[in-house]
């Protein structure tokens, strides 16, 4: 058969690929035959955002001349040349800021161990939406199901959870799991998983440490400029193996004889990743195509949670000092006393409550500048943070800190006054005023609070009795 007139009679850009058939699970090397003019020219003058490893188009050279190896490709051109099926698939891989709209058709005439598919190819830079919506009815409805299932929901945890099942009943896997990944912070953490039945598997929970973090960091030259990585015979884990050692071993010492793994994004930005050990390898092609709309609906949904609790953050967190603001406090106050929907949350418990503002901070600012005042409240925040969570203290304003801790007894809460007077000692120019009261209702927590500001004053007080040269604010 004539290849290379056969791909010229092809309007698009179109190569034969010829696989190597080892058996009916393994295959060798994969050549590219023959290419039309415009496939030739996208490897001799590729497209902007897109990069060769060779730009010289050589008949029947392997096609990692060309491109970085990637085993979903090799996949592909595998079902198709050698199970004789045809396959369409719309991709964007990592390592090009372009969108593949990729058919792959089985051709003939067998030569032995050698068998070839045609290779289809048209590149778009955005996304099209009706492509990527143009999967088979069980797909759609899953991706439905899923969308459905995290669209405005009140409780983001418990959706994702019902998510992971979902996944791993596609997967039909023994373990799927979605881990989070804070890049700035770099640190992990398991947003959700699902185990089968029958699983021996440990949690995730067991291996996700303060190094972990590296782990996830590496899969990203694993799976190689890819969208995902699906490993589903040994041969592909062998190629797991090369990329990555130290994650193969991690993987087969906890019994993972396959798996598939899908990058989380959200407008580029890495938000982490899922995974599915030991799932059906006969679906390989099914879970792809399922995954790879999923995985971009739960990174849109994971980057909009994100922002939320960002947003979230901003509103309740004081700047500054890493403390709560006045308006997180007024929050917590309000939940305490609203008497139309009181919460059993806050029955029978008592508060301690303490007013802190510091001394001397206006001669710092006009002798030194507000810059060194600012420094101070920092320090001041931090040593408080010694003592108490910082979700108990509240920056109320200024210099001022009010730090409401429910259930501490009065004892408790009088030998920390004592503790965070004796460690601003330890800081030059920091200085205390402190008041505190105690209250067996909660409920009460309004009328602790106006006690409390009364005693800081009145130890305010006596500390310019103390010290007359400290100018008052």
């Amino acid at each position: 058969m004539d290849y290379q007139k056969f791909v010229d009679n092809i309007g698009a850009m179109a190569c034969i690929l010829s696989v190597e058939k080892i058996d009916t699970e393994k295959y060798g090397k994969i050549r590219i035959v023959a290419g039309n003019k415009s496939y030739i020219g996208s490897i001799e003058n590729p497209a902007p955002g897109v990069s060769m490893l060779k730009d010289k188009f050589i008949p029947n050279s392997e096609y990692t001349d060309y491109l970085t190896r990637d085993l979903n490709f090799e996949n592909y051109c595998f079902m198709s040349a050698v199970h004789r099926k045809c396959l369409h698939s719309y991709a964007h891989p990592d390592r090009m800021n372009i969108w593949f709209n990729m058919t792959f058709l089985p051709i003939g005439p067998d030569e032995g161990d050698l068998l070839h598919c045609l290779y289809v190819m048209e590149m778009n830079y955005e996304a099209d939406a009706k492509r990527l919506s143009n999967i088979d009815s069980r797909s759609a409805s899953i991706v439905l199901q899923i969308a459905l299932t995290l669209s405005g929901t009140v409780n983001f945890k418990q959706s994702m959870n019902e998510v992971i099942y979902m996944i791993r009943d596609i997967c039909e896997a023994e373990h799927c799991c979605i881990l989070s990944m804070d890049t700035s912070e770099r640190t992990c953490e398991v947003l959700c998983e699902a185990f089968s039945k029958e699983s021996k598997l440990l949690p995730m929970e067991t291996y996700v440490d303060d190094s972990f973090y590296e782990i996830a960091e590496s899969w990203e030259k694993t799976i190689s400029g890819s969208n995902c990585i699906i490993a589903n015979s040994e041969n592909d884990m062998q190629v797991v193996k090369k990329r990555n050692p130290v994650w193969y071993e991690s993987l087969t010492t906890a019994g993972a004889k396959n798996i598939v793994l899908f990058p989380l994004k959200y407008h580029n930005s890495l938000l982490g990743y899922i995974w599915a050990i030991n799932f059906n390898s006969e679906m390989a092609l099914k879970i792809k195509e399922t995954l790879e709309l999923s995985t971009h609906i739960l990174g849109i949904e994971l980057g909009n949670n994100l922002l939320l609790n960002n947003l979230k953050v901003l509103s309740s967190k004081d700047m500054l000092t890493g403390v709560m603001n006045r308006n997180e406090m007024n929050n917590y106050i309000d939940s305490v006393t609203d008497n139309k929907n009181p919460s059993d949350i806050y029955n029978n418990r008592s508060v301690s409550v303490i007013f802190s503002d510091l001394n001397g901070l206006k001669t710092i600012n006009d002798e030194r500048g507000h810059s060194a005042g600012d420094a101070l409240i920092k320090e001041a925040a931090d040593v408080l943070m010694e003592f108490f969570d910082e979700k108990n203290i509240y920056r109320a304003g200024g210099d001022e800190f009010t730090i409401i801790v429910p259930d501490m007894s009065e004892e408790e809460m009088y030998i920390k006054m004592e503790e965070i007077k004796k460690a601003a000692t330890k800081h030059k120019d920091l200085s205390f005023s402190l008041g505190g009261c105690f209250d067996k209702d909660i409920k009460n927590i309004k009328h602790a609070l106006r006690i409390a500001d009364k005693r800081m004053y009145e130890d305010k007080n006596k500390y310019y009795e103390l010290h007359p040269e400290k100018k008052k604010r």
